[in-house]
């Protein structure tokens, strides 16, 4: 269980001040669970998981992993725990090969392990493993081999920010899948940063935040009835017509 108490983050604003960007959000999220965190842009939705993980340093509350205080923690010390992220721009390894990136983070080179990762974020294994990650790969390449790191691990805590920009439709689908199967299979707490109705139709609870506030704590049925969705991936009439 991730709990959060009374979380403050500050930035620095004009002339030396503070700015809070996370004001006072208390948030209990629980393990074999999904929840979908959205709302407006510059909301703090991203600056709120990194504030989970440790990049961004708290200015009040407490944060608690299975009970143990883990505010005080390093981004190391919190990965070491268990807590994983995927960012929304994920870093080139330049000189690292597909393979050793998988490998570093499960901690195994076993080939057929290796090669189901791939899979399960829609990537060709054969044509990927001994790839070396640089300037030739895409974004959404780029994107898919970081979640497939993430995947390995066998996280505590997994978070996702916008995990399915710059990837094509049958690779986020096979994704949205994979989802589904690391909440039924394995104790994580999933929390991922989505607009994208596809996504928040897994969430077990969707957190909305606004000006550094949690808005609402509701259902994808609740929150979905609200929202006129355009999604981009989406093949269907209503959605082509507004494109």
């Amino acid at each position: 269980m991730l709990e959060l108490k009374n979380v403050c983050v500050a930035a620095e604003g004009e002339a030396e001040t503070e700015i809070e960007i996370i004001n006072n959000v208390s948030l209990t999220l629980m393990k074999k669970s999904i929840y979908v965190v959205t709302g407006p842009n510059g909301g703090g939705k991203t600056s709120l998981a990194k504030a989970i993980m440790g990049m961004y340093p708290v200015s009040g509350g407490k944060i608690y992993l299975d009970g143990e205080d883990i505010t005080a923690k390093s981004v190391t010390e919190r990965a070491n725990m268990g807590i994983g992220y995927a960012f929304q721009a994920p870093t080139r390894f330049k000189g690292l090969r597909v393979r050793d990136i998988l490998t570093i983070a499960a901690r195994d080179e076993n080939e057929s392990l290796l090669y189901s990762l791939l899979v399960d974020v829609g990537l060709c294994a054969q044509d990927y493993i001994d790839r070396e990650l640089n300037a030739s790969f895409s974004g959404g390449e780029l994107k898919r081999i970081e979640i497939a790191s993430i995947l390995a691990r066998k996280l505590r805590v997994a978070l996702f920010d916008e995990p399915e920009a710059g990837i094509d439709l049958w690779s986020f689908q096979k994704l949205t899948e994979t989802f589904r199967q690391l909440k039924d299979n394995s104790d994580t707490t999933i929390v991922i940063i989505s607009h994208q109705e596809r996504i928040l139709r897994l969430a077990d609870e969707v957190i909305l935040i606004s000006g550094g506030r949690i808005s609402e704590i509701t259902s994808p049925g609740k929150i979905l009835g609200d929202i006129d969705f355009f999604d981009p991936h989406c093949v269907c009439p209503n959605c082509n017509a507004r494109r």
